[in-house]
């Protein structure tokens, strides 16, 4: 689908169409006389076209906005098209010589661009400094939040954890207390049961002694009363017994202060708040120079894009040895001459256009282009074993960028457009390229046509052309897969005779260039997918490739650790 001019912001440049007649290929520039966006062949008849040869066209992104047709109040049939420099007010050519003799104007229409060039850099700072900045704020208080959340939880579980520790210590005691109690209770009793007993004992003796006398009493033998009564008169003393002395409880003494010792109580430090840290001005102001020195360069690259095609013949202009690898599977380009390599054993190292090493780390890759550097110098590569994609930062800090599932993460590229991460996938026998964005949030997945056909089965090198195409080798295919940005199938090359297709890339004319593995071949397309040439650079083994910032084109083998650098633009 294709957007309209109103619906897309300033900056992107990639998504608007010409503005030709019956053209619907993507617009990269504009007219600043005519107010119109073309592509780039649209461009070319322009600036071909005697009446138009003049014109300043530039990339879309430098366009001067186009001033608004306003009519005069004064004069309704004429457009404001003059800044009085005197009044400081808009007037047309009539005011001009009716209102304000003798003053200074301006056009109008280069006022209006410059104050919309205001307007697009206090965007700019709001996009890239403000908004962020408040986003990066508001997800700290999220932060702040959840770790009070968790503090708290673990204070009351705390509290509660010491509430219980104290409960048990509580049983405990009343359980031995009440122990020595029972214990206490039964000596006593068993004191008491054995004077019982005694008393007992003794009433029954005092009752058979009454007995024994009224037997006396009632005897008639006076002789026998007389000896017996002399003889058993006395009676036996009453037993003597202590009372027992019961146990007296005490209560504890404690207060609701004594309590609170013992269980904790929650305060609040008498500590200051720390300001959240905001970023300085300044470190926005160094990316808005550095936005404009891209914007330089995409300038220059754009007066070279059209000066540049293929040269007749390819030259080569030196090659060199990659340290620490055994062949050279996939490259890609970095910063300041410097790119990394990958071989089939896992090895991928850092080094510089003379083939030192200058760092190196242990993959779990094989025969794909399983590594990018992003426009940030950041290097992101896949480990299919364990499905996460890793990111290294220039500082050489490793993180799990991204989960992947079930996924198995093949090739990747990272987007010279948007920082968009291009990511080609296998699982159970089906294949997909998965689009996230600069944060690792999945955005996209293209796994089939527009009649539900799969479009990939081992997307094991991927890329991304000038206009958003992302473009893939598929070796089980045998062949280069081409979708749009939207993710709809452009075409699939499937070479001249036949291919079997290893590391791609493009360059900024929109080239296409795919190694043949077999043949030994580069094989170059342009942006529709059309047969442009077949350089025979090296012999059989061709493997990874890259286009540096010079336009030289770089071709690894899987037989070698060297590099060979060619030139074939001109």
């Amino acid at each position: 689908m294709a957007f309209s001019k109103s619906q897309i912001p300033f900056t992107a440049q990639h998504y608007l169409v010409c503005g030709t007649e019956d053209c619907e290929k993507n617009c990269q520039f504009y007219c600043n006389d005519c107010h119109q966006q073309m592509c780039e062949q649209c461009r070319d008849e322009h600036q071909k076209s005697p009446e138009t040869k003049n014109h300043e066209v530039v990339s879309y992104q430098q366009r001067k906005r186009q001033l608004p047709e306003v009519k005069c109040q004064t004069h309704v049939n004429k457009d404001v098209d003059m800044l009085c420099e005197q009044c400081q007010v808009p007037v047309c050519s009539k005011c001009a010589i009716k209102d304000h003799v003798g003053h200074t104007f301006t056009d109008l229409e280069t006022v209006y661009a410059e104050k919309c060039g205001v307007c697009l850099n206090e965007i700019n700072r709001i996009e890239e400094y403000f908004l962020p900045t408040s986003q990066d704020l508001l997800k700290s208080t999220k932060e702040d939040s959840i770790e009070i959340k968790k503090i708290m939880d673990s204070i009351r579980a705390s509290m509660k954890a010491e509430a219980e520790s104290l409960k048990r210590m509580v049983d405990t005691l009343t359980s031995n207390n009440i122990k020595q109690v029972n214990e206490q209770e039964k000596s006593l009793l068993q004191l008491l049961n054995s004077q019982d007993k005694k008393y007992n004992d003794y009433i029954s003796y005092l009752i058979e002694l009454v007995k024994k006398f009224h037997g006396y009493l009632s005897s008639k033998n006076l002789q026998i009363l007389m000896d017996e009564i002399t003889k058993n008169l006395k009676i036996d003393p009453i037993p003597e017994t202590t009372k027992p002395v019961h146990p007296v409880f005490n209560a504890g003494q404690y207060s609701k202060e004594d309590v609170t010792k013992l269980l904790g109580r929650v305060t609040a430090p008498d500590t200051k708040p720390e300001n959240r840290k905001i970023k300085p001005m300044e470190t926005v102001s160094t990316q808005l120079k550095s936005t404009e020195k891209q914007n330089k360069q995409d300038r220059e690259k754009s007066a070279m894009k059209q000066t540049l095609s293929l040269s007749s013949s390819v030259t080569k202009v030196r090659e060199f040895k990659v340290q620490g690898v055994k062949d050279v599977i996939h490259i890609s380009p970095g910063k300041s001459g410097r790119l990394w390599a990958s071989d089939r054993d896992g090895n991928l190292v850092q080094t510089d256009l003379q083939g030192n090493q200058l760092q190196k780390i242990q993959t779990s890759g094989k025969d794909e282009g399983y590594h990018t550097v992003t426009q940030d110098g950041d290097l992101i590569y896949t480990d299919k074993r364990n499905k996460v994609i890793n990111r290294i930062t220039p500082d050489n800090t490793i993180t799990k960028f991204i989960k992947t599932g079930d996924w198995e993460p093949l090739s990747i590229h990272s987007s010279h457009i948007n920082g968009d991460l291009l990511v080609g996938m296998i699982k159970d026998g089906e294949a997909k390229v998965t689009r996230y964005n600069k944060t690792g949030k999945e955005i996209q997945n293209i796994q089939r046509d527009n009649k539900g056909r799969g479009l990939y089965r081992y997307p094991h090198y991927i890329t991304e052309n000038i206009n958003g195409d992302v473009c893939t080798s598929d070796i089980n295919k045998v062949a280069v897969v081409v979708v749009n940005k939207s993710g709809q199938h452009i075409f699939s090359y499937k070479g001249q005779g036949s291919i079997v297709p290893f590391g791609i890339c493009t360059e900024i004319i929109g080239h296409i260039l795919v190694c043949d593995g077999i043949n030994g071949k580069v094989h170059i397309l342009d942006l529709d997918g059309q047969f442009l040439s077949q350089q025979g650079v090296i012999h059989v083994g061709l493997r990874g490739l890259c286009v540096d910032d010079e336009n030289n084109l770089h071709v690894g083998q899987c037989n070698t650790n060297t590099v060979t650098v060619y030139k074939y633009l001109q």
